[in-house]
């Protein structure tokens, strides 16, 4: 087995695909990519609507709670990470966002200024190639037509208040991952089922990687992390690059002092409103017994059927407060989901939900005293303000929806039901939100890390996944995770080099 390589890529998600088909552009260039799970070959990866069955998966999903928060009514929240090649990216509905111009204006860092940024999307998109979602649901087509002066076939954007049926990363009904896209044609080397425990150094130069089952892999140009916002600190942790006291806790020398990793956590909290009735949505009925029976066979000859469903198949933006810029995005399924403990239930209907695009909450993630298991908590709803907005959101939602015409299929609000408002509204946001499944921010760029996703205090190791944003983008961040991977892939590509020019 090859054990030296330039460059070894820790994680094969949507960002370390990225990562891995950046470096490999470069004449001669020996890429490594470590996957802790097992390869994407699996049926339900493929099928859009096997998410539903994945996001429930031992194996291929890394299953990571919170620990118990405070301001969320003491409760743990489910934190699903994809564990397989094309990482979170093989397990999500595919929503292609890019966020806000101002997301990343906002950053304030060289080299990820909003043209700059721009630029990069165009390179992953031409590889990607998201398009809007091709056989969508009557009910998901009524709700893109929320906002009257919305063109009903354009996808809605978090730059201003609309609607509409999402874009997708999908090839011909079927899921198209990073893996796919990225990793596949860059020849680079891929090792799966392969857990990294931590980075090996000379001095303060990383030179490999050891794996939990003790072999070693050696990278004579670099290390990237980009095991995503849980993984990668968990990872330089382990490594000896973290918070000195916690590190001493869990018995662990300390190499670099950086009380950044595994600070600034967050996530868009969110909260569903669930809709039950006859004639509505999808959904476990007799009469509809028929069509998912035919489902399966509509999905292998034609790409087409259920099954061809993402789930998450439109949405909206919208401002609370007058002349803003949106301030909650909303998901719309045309499915019934349940909301007493089990995902699927009898019955047909619809769900929508409300997220916080920019959350100030902020939360840490702490290296736990076994060193694999992380303690993670997002403080949602620390900030109260977040709380309060999550109310007046769920109000809107309920206005909008109500004027949407959704042409004999509407379904009155079964969850928790139209007349639950004011404090008992909020108590039951409080006691019953989650999130959107986007954590991020724990190896921010501008604190542990420079601008170009270098480790501070090290050298040769880089971090490029959602744990480097400073802030939360705007919307889904599979997309911006690509974006960053490319980015960084390029920067690590340039450093490199003779002619280096860093970014500082």
């Amino acid at each position: 087995m090859q054990t030296e390589f330039d460059h070894i890529v820790v994680g094969g998600g949507s960002a370390g695909c990225a990562v891995a088909a950046r470096l490999a552009e470069q004449p001669g260039a020996r890429v490594c990519v470590i996957e802790a799970g097992p390869s994407d070959r699996d049926i339900r990866v493929k099928v859009p609507f096997g998410l539903v069955n994945l996001l429930g998966s031992d194996r291929r999903n890394w299953k990571r709670k919170t620990v118990p928060m405070a301001a969320a009514g003491g409760r743990e929240v489910s934190v699903p990470r994809g564990r397989m090649l094309g990482g979170s990216g093989s397990i999500n509905s595919m929503v292609w966002f890019r966020g806000t111009r101002a997301d990343f204006d906002a950053w304030g860092l060289p080299g990820w200024d909003a043209d700059t940024v721009w630029a990069a999307y165009e390179d992953v998109e031409a590889r990607m190639t998201p398009a809007r979602l091709p056989h969508p649901h009557p009910l998901s087509e009524a709700f893109g037509a929320m906002f009257a002066a919305n063109d009903p076939h354009a996808p809605p954007t978090p730059e201003r208040e609309s609607a509409g049926v999402f874009h997708t990363n999908m090839r011909n009904g079927a899921r198209w991952s990073a893996a796919d896209g990225f990793l596949r044609p860059s020849g680079a080397r891929v090792i799966t089922n392969a857990e990294v425990d931590h980075v090996t150094f000379e001095g303060t130069r990383a030179t490999g990687v050891t794996l939990r089952d003790g072999r070693r892999l050696m990278a004579r140009a670099g290390v990237i992390l980009s095991a995503g916002s849980i993984e990668s600190p968990m990872i330089l942790m382990r490594s000896g690059i973290g918070p000195a006291d916690d590190l001493r806790a869990a018995g662990i020398a300390v190499r670099i002092d950086a009380t950044g990793v595994g600070a600034n956590l967050h996530d868009h909290p969110g909260f569903g409103l669930h809709f039950k009735g006859q004639g509505s949505g999808y959904g476990l009925t007799l009469a509809q017994l028929p069509a998912w029976a035919l489902s399966p066979f509509q999905w292998l000859l034609m790409r087409s059927g259920r099954l061809a469903s993402n789930t998450v198949e439109a949405g909206a933006f919208y401002a609370l407060d007058h002349n803003a810029a949106p301030q909650v995005q909303t998901h719309f399924l045309p499915f019934l989901m349940g909301w007493q403990g089990r995902a699927i239930i009898w019955g047909s209907g619809y769900f929508a939900d409300v997220c916080l695009c920019q959350p100030r909450s902020r939360g840490r993630l702490r290296i736990g005293v076994d060193r694999d298991t992380p303690l993670i908590d997002l403080n949602l709803f620390g900030e109260a303000k977040d709380l309060d907005d999550m109310v007046r959101g769920v109000e809107k939602l309920r206005g909008l929806l109500a004027k949407t015409d959704f042409k004999g299929r509407r379904a009155p609000e079964a969850f928790p039901g139209a007349d639950v408002t004011g404090d008992a509204l909020r108590e039951t946001i409080r006691t019953r939100a989650g999130t959107a499944y986007h954590p991020v921010g724990t190896v921010a760029l501008g604190g542990p890390l420079d601008a170009t996703g270098a480790v501070r205090g090290a050298q040769n190791l880089w971090v490029a996944d959602a744990s480097v944003m400073p802030r939360i983008t705007t919307a889904n961040t599979n997309a911006p995770s690509m974006m960053i991977g490319w980015q960084i892939g390029g920067f690590v590509a340039n450093a490199a080099r003779p002619d280096q020019r860093n970014i500082a």
